[in-house]
């Protein structure tokens, strides 16, 4: 049986487990979990080839559980009850070595499928790991997303990637008998898009297109044999990212021919409609902003209609608001104005909200001057007031910029009549 590198080469203890040490090192959540045999249903959440399938066989080896493993692209329901009672009768009911459910890809499972989970995962039948490319939040029912830890799963770093490769030069069975100079790494690396499971792929035919011993590995040569032209669009692979991260930025550099096209790329290769409208949402806030609020409207409502229109006519929806998107004018200042402000709290802590502007339900919290000196807005010309808002140690900080757009513009002029040169607008 000829079996794949990758294959050969996957971990089977946490001792042999690359990266992730933020889970997995000694001061790692899941580190502990493992020892202490105390394992919560989890879900683990990152890019393609990057050990989420491997890091649940190591889980139910170490903690000796039976290991059950579905994948969501070929189960349904039905499966899914028989796997379940399978659980059920290996591992006996009530014990702490109940047996361990991994499911591939399990964003790709309906409503109705991941229902059925819900009650062998509540009643502790099995301990469920899902992994998935997609954001939980949105692709995880809620009933079953409050049942499980949510694990991000990082990208493999260059330096884990290229200790994969000495790794299987000097452990694999085949590899390690060739005589291999691995001269130059930076092509197999860019060919990988960080995939684990494609880079070892990739380095295995890159071996075996040498017919004699001495194996010189170099860029030119990665870039001879290895042929990477492939238009086909593969919703959990390297494409799915970069075509999501073109459309984005042609949009953001408002160039709607682009954006239309990459948008048709998609939708020839079955991208989830609603990731791409969840992104379209996104962008409208992130790059747009108060540039045209209208934006935001648009992008919600394609977001509505696209969850009740089918294909192929939610395409058009799509259509009509990524060139909408792209031909509007753009603004990060409401995205600038929140990082800024998140980092300014890290930086101060939790300082003291101003008397005047803190909340006095009770008469005790009145005679201590809570909500004392506070002017309501709307009892003033032009239902202002100049009041100070902001903790005493931040005070005049300014942290909204408006950008340089008609809309943006006519916001800076109306805060600067109104803040004078508080703010400096």
């Amino acid at each position: 049986m000829n079996t794949p590198l990758a294959e050969r080469l996957r971990p089977n203890t946490l001792n042999d487990y690359l990266s992730q040490q933020h889970l997995v090192g000694k001061d790692g959540i899941l580190y502990h979990q493992i020892k202490s045999g105390v394992i919560p249903s989890m879900i683990f959440w990152g890019p393609p080839g990057i050990g989420k399938t491997t890091l649940a066989n190591i889980i139910a080896n170490e903690s000796e559980r039976p290991f059950f493993k579905l994948s969501a692209i070929n189960s349904g329901v039905k499966d899914i009850r028989e796997v379940i009672d399978k659980a059920k009768k290996s591992g006996g009911l009530f014990t702490a070595k109940n047996p361990i459910l991994f499911i591939d890809e399990i964003h790709r499972f309906s409503k109705s499928q991941q229902d059925s989970l819900l009650e062998a995962v509540e009643k502790g039948w099995v301990t469920l790991i899902g992994a998935t490319t997609e954001n939980p939040s949105f692709e995880v029912i809620s009933a079953l997303l409050s049942r499980c830890q949510v694990y991000t799963l990082n990208a493999f770093s260059k330096a884990d990637l290229e200790a994969l490769l000495q790794r299987a030069m000097k452990e694999d069975t085949k590899l390690s008998k060739l005589n291999i100079e691995l001269k130059e790494t930076e092509a197999l690396l860019r060919l990988s898009g960080g995939d684990a499971r494609k880079l070892l792929n990739i380095f295995e035919l890159l071996v075996a297109s040498f017919e004699d011993d001495q194996i010189i590995i170099t860029n030119d040569l990665v870039t001879k044999q290895i042929q990477n032209k492939a238009a086909r669009y593969d919703k959990t692979g390297e494409q799915h990212y970069d075509i999501i991260s073109a459309f984005i930025k042609s949009i953001r550099g408002s160039d709607p021919n682009a954006a239309v096209y990459y948008l048709a790329r998609m939708i020839q290769g079955g991208e989830d409609v609603k990731f791409i409208a969840r992104r379209l949402l996104i962008l409208a806030s992130e790059d747009i902003g108060n540039a045209n609020p209208t934006a935001l409207v648009i992008a919600n409502n394609t977001f509505q209609a696209v969850s009740v229109i089918g294909h192929p006519e939610s395409r058009i929806i799509l259509s009509q608001c990524a060139t909408y998107l792209a031909s509007s004018a753009k603004s990060n200042a409401a995205y600038e104005a929140i990082n800024r402000a998140q980092q300014l709290v890290k930086e101060t802590g939790d300082l003291s909200v101003p008397l005047a502007i803190r909340n006095a339900p009770t008469k005790l919290m009145k005679e201590l001057g809570y909500g004392d000196k506070y002017k309501y807005s709307h009892s003033y010309e032009n239902n202002f007031a100049s009041q100070e808002f902001l903790p005493e140690e931040i005070a005049n900080t300014t942290l909204y910029n408006p950008g340089n757009n008609a809309r943006e513009q006519a916001q800076r002029h109306f805060l600067k009549t109104l803040w004078k040169e508080k703010y400096g607008y």
